[in-house]
């Protein structure tokens, strides 16, 4: 793809960057073939093509956003199919971040819109916040009827009970001397620790089973993916910093073999810290290093441990959903399949497994309407397959999948736990 950026425009770091990304793209269009707007709306600029020309113009002129080109945008999922796909290695993630962000910059919302966007970037990365949300949305429940489509969706995926936690809150989960064979930190995550605590319990628990010691430092809030995804750069950059100046000094402090996480769009996320902060002087190296040691829970447990695996006398069928930002965003796909087949269950890949839940972070609010569509397409594959559950790496898919269907659905993580030794996870009981 040929370019037109000036030398002044390309003095910008961003602008470099992307640049760079244009001129792989060659226009073949295979990316539409595997783009889930694209597969439901048919509309060329609901495809990866159609929207990087769409950005491309944007920033080359200088041009403010449109409400046209705006609308084109948001209904990206950002669940990275599209690179997956292309045959050039074009790397759409850092193409659609800038084009959010040139946006959020540069395009006046509706007061409305501001205010929904607003709603969610202070109320999902804070758990306090999330908890008293929640309590009025228990009050406002009666009265859903009379409230906007937007705010509807809100309410019906906000929980109104939160599960007890049952292991004591931590910064070191250890393990003894003699035991340890490695030392890692954990990302417990925001909304996850809330609403499913269960997984980080399980994630703990088979951890430290295994002679794994885990560190979960206070500091930590919120990877920062949230608002990363909706422009807000601004804040979403107060998470980055934070997280990557605790954790390095953990590293520096205890050598950690490892940063974990056990939500996968939250991992991609920090696995692309090092590109986010190339350019800064203070923290490129520090963010490279962050960057380097983070795995997704299911790719360190392939990598580095041998898991003792108990039989249960029953074989179950299990669907595999591998979320968007595994599969697609870390390229983690093989492995989790390969550790629940260790269960000696039959596991089963979901049919058009490639496609997106609807789920990707807030777009289920944002964007309802593909959202639903594209759920009601996932459950109908999922259930084609009659599974007695379903099993996936990812708090918003398990989220987003639960609202569609009554097959119960775990996080792998809590398979595994349960397979070598951890208890039953409570909704097969």
């Amino acid at each position: 793809m040929q370019t037109k950026f000036t030398e002044q425009q390309l003095k910008d770091s961003d602008n470099f960057a992307t640049e760079k990304v244009f001129k792989k793209c060659v226009h073949c269009g295979m990316c539409n073939a595997t783009c889930p707007t694209h597969q439901l709306i048919g509309d060329e600029l609901d495809g990866p093509r159609g929207r990087i020309y769409l950005i491309k113009d944007m920033l080359e002129n200088n041009r403010k956003p449109t409400e046209k080109v705006v609308k084109h945008i948001d209904r990206c999922l950002s669940c990275y199919s599209c690179m997956t796909t292309c045959p050039a290695g074009v790397n759409y993630m850092h193409i659609i971040d800038h084009g959010k962000k040139y946006i959020e910059k540069n395009y006046e919302r509706s007061f409305f819109d501001k205010l929904i966007r607003y709603f969610l970037s202070i109320t999902l990365p804070n758990v306090k916040v999330f908890r008293l949300s929640s309590f009025f949305v228990k009050l406002a429940m009666p009265f859903k009827f009379l409230m906007p489509t937007k705010i509807k969706d809100m309410i019906e995926l906000m929980p109104t009970t939160f599960p007890k936690k049952t292991l004591p809150i931590k910064e070191i989960y250890k393990v003894s001397d003699k035991k340890r064979i490695a030392r890692v930190a954990l990302l417990t995550g925001c909304v996850q620790k809330e609403i499913s605590p269960q997984i980080n319990e399980a994630t703990i628990r088979l951890l430290n089973r295994h002679g794994v010691e885990v560190v979960v430092p206070k500091k930590i809030r919120c990877c920062g993916s949230l608002n990363h995804h909706l422009g807000k750069e601004e804040d979403a950059h107060q998470d980055f910093k934070n997280n990557i100046n605790t954790w390095y000094e953990e590293h520096q402090k205890g050598n950690l073999d490892a940063i974990l996480s056990n939500t996968s769009g939250c991992g991609t996320t920090m696995k692309d810290y090092g590109f986010i902060f190339r350019d800064d002087k203070e923290l490129s190296k520090k963010a490279k290093v962050i960057s380097d040691l983070t795995r997704d829970i299911s790719e360190y447990i392939f990598e580095s441990l041998k898991l003792n695996i108990k039989s249960k006398g029953k074989k179950y069928k299990v669907a595999y959903h591998s979320a968007c930002s595994m599969q697609h965003g870390q390229k983690v796909h093989s492995q989790p399949i390969s550790l629940l087949e260790k269960t000696d269950n039959e596991i089963m890949e979901i049919p058009q497994g490639h496609i997106c839940c609807g789920s990707a972070g807030t777009y289920n609010i944002l964007q309802s309407k593909i959202a639903k569509q594209l759920l009601e397409n996932k459950v109908n594959n999922i259930e084609s397959l009659n599974p007695d559950f379903i099993s996936t790496g990812n708090i918003g898919c398990i989220t987003q999948i639960s609202h569609g269907t009554k097959v119960p659905i775990l996080h792998t993580i809590e398979v595994l736990d349960w397979y070598t030794g951890g208890p039953k996870p409570e909704i097969l009981k």
